[in-house]
């Protein structure tokens, strides 16, 4: 059963996708741009208070979704400049803690409203455990 995740502390999707599709206890995570939810406008700052959006914004969907990102199985960082992707690791350092999720970062020409980074990523729920009767 496919059920469409949805929250107001991420960015609203900004084209034909959802925040993220659920599917049993997978949960598949569109890509998260630095857009601050409340105005949609890309984060002031430089390339790390990107990041540090991206990763809220990741954050909030997860939680959306019932979980947290410690339950990211794959992650996928895509940059506009790869010689940021020792920044993106300083930073995830902040968001993850042992054992991290299988990642790619992956160099692009561009990204969309022309920010510097996008994530997405692959989720699996914990299985919920019900206490006995």
């Amino acid at each position: 059963m496919k059920e469409i995740i949805h929250t107001n502390d991420a960015p609203k999707a900004i084209g034909t996708y959802s925040q993220a599709v659920k599917v049993d206890r997978t949960v598949y995570l569109s890509g998260q741009i630095p857009l601050v939810p409340e105005t949609m406008a890309v984060v002031e700052g430089d390339i790390s208070a990107q990041i540090i959006q991206v990763f809220d914004n990741l954050k909030a969907v997860t939680q959306a979704a019932g979980g947290d990102l410690s339950d990211i199985v794959k992650l996928n960082v895509f940059l506009t400049d790869l010689s940021n992707f020792p920044l993106v690791n300083e930073i995830m350092g902040k968001y993850f803690q042992e054992p991290y999720p299988a990642r790619a970062a992956i160099g692009v020409a561009a990204l969309p409203k022309n920010v510097g980074v996008e994530m997405d990523g692959i989720m699996q729920l914990p299985v919920q455990e019900y206490p006995a009767c």
